[in-house]
Order: structure tokens, then C-alpha cells, then sequence
């Protein structure tokens, strides 16, 4: 591929000269940009939609969720909130305390693979009778990620 006029022996016209084989790309990026510009500027006016007044309410604002409360019990059985340890006697006041502000709050129960099945459904009957009426499990999934 020349640089210059494609040149065959013969000439095609009276000057000598051979039809140019390249395409000058300039002016088609040039109308190719104003394109891109008129269309993002556009954009956005188009996702507008109809204008409507919308009316006043007195409804209050939805919340964002709140974070669960996450219960773990280690391998020898002891039950933990967030990462404070629970006393065989202090668990249901605390428990209670925290059911009062909230019963639909969510309970995640974390247990270790080491721990007795009866251990962990006993903390979640002590969760349900704190007042908690969300409460879940939390295994690990094949892949390692948490699964609840």
C-alpha cells in the first residue's frame, strides 16, 4: 500500500494520472466527533420523560435496612454477640433488651462445624424466646462464600 497515486502504466486521463485507491478517513472522523457530541448532549434531555407535578405526602421516608444482628458460637460453644462474649445468664436480658427496640430485626446465628447441633438450635430457641421471630443460619457455601 503507496503512500501516493496509485500510477499504472497506461493514464486514465489526459493528465497522466491513475483514480487515487485510499480513502481520506478526515472528514468522516470529523462528522463522526460532532455526532458523538450532539448525542451526548442530547441524552440526557430525552430520559426526562413527561413533566408532572408530583403531590406532597406526610408518609415517612423508607429507611434504609438495618444491619443483623449476628450471633456466633466458637468450637467449644460459647455464644458470642458481634464479638462480645455471652454470659450462660446475661444472654437473655441482652437478647430481651434488643428484641424490645426491635422484634422484626433479623438474627444470623454463626456456628462453628465443630460445635454439636443441639448447642446451636438451643441458642436459637433462646433468640426466639428472647422475641426475635427472623432467625437464620449462616453456612458456608461450596464455593466459600457465606450463604445465609
Amino acid at each position: 500500500m503507496g503512500m501516493g497515486p496509485l500510477r499504472t502504466g497506461e493514464p486514465d486521463d489526459d493528465f497522466g494520472i491513475a483514480p487515487l485507491s485510499e480513502i481520506n478517513v478526515t472528514p468522516l472522523v470529523d462528522v463522526m466527533l460532532v455526532l458523538l457530541i450532539i448525542f451526548m448532549v442530547a441524552a440526557p434531555l430525552m430520559t426526562v420523560g413527561v413533566p408532572v407535578n408530583l403531590p406532597k405526602t406526610a408518609a415517612a421516608k423508607v429507611s434504609q435496612p438495618k444491619a443483623p444482628v449476628v450471633i456466633s458460637i466458637d468450637e467449644q460453644g460459647r455464644p458470642f454477640l458481634d464479638k462480645e462474649p455471652f454470659t450462660p445468664d446475661g444472654m437473655m436480658p441482652k437478647l430481651k433488651a434488643l428484641a424490645s427496640a426491635d422484634p422484626a430485626q433479623v438474627v444470623l446465628v454463626r456456628g462453628d462445624r465443630a460445635v454439636p447441633y443441639g448447642r446451636i438450635v438451643e441458642i436459637m430457641g433462646q433468640v426466639s424466646a428472647a422475641g426475635f421471630s427472623k432467625v437464620s443460619l449462616i453456612a458456608q457455601a461450596p464455593g466459600g462464600m457465606p450463604a445465609q
